[in-house]
């Protein structure tokens, strides 16, 4: 099974992940929703949903995101 759906823990601020659990759009972070709240305010979060998408219309569904 993948790690993201067997971590206990948001990778960015050590949070329950109980609550419900996603992708940052920046790296390949599993984070909390609280974290997802923050990171959408972050004025580069448009710009990198869109890298993302316009990687997956290429195939490419393993994008690494905008940061490392």
């Amino acid at each position: 099974m993948d790690k993201f759906f067997s971590q206990r823990h948001c990778d960015r601020c050590g949070g329950d992940l109980k609550g419900g659990r996603t992708m940052s759009a920046f790296n390949l972070d599993c984070i909390c929703m609280d974290c997802k709240a923050k990171e959408k305010q972050d004025k580069d979060y448009d710009k990198a949903v869109k890298a993302d998408i316009d990687e997956i219309k290429k195939g490419n569904y393993n994008f690494p995101g905008i940061r490392k």
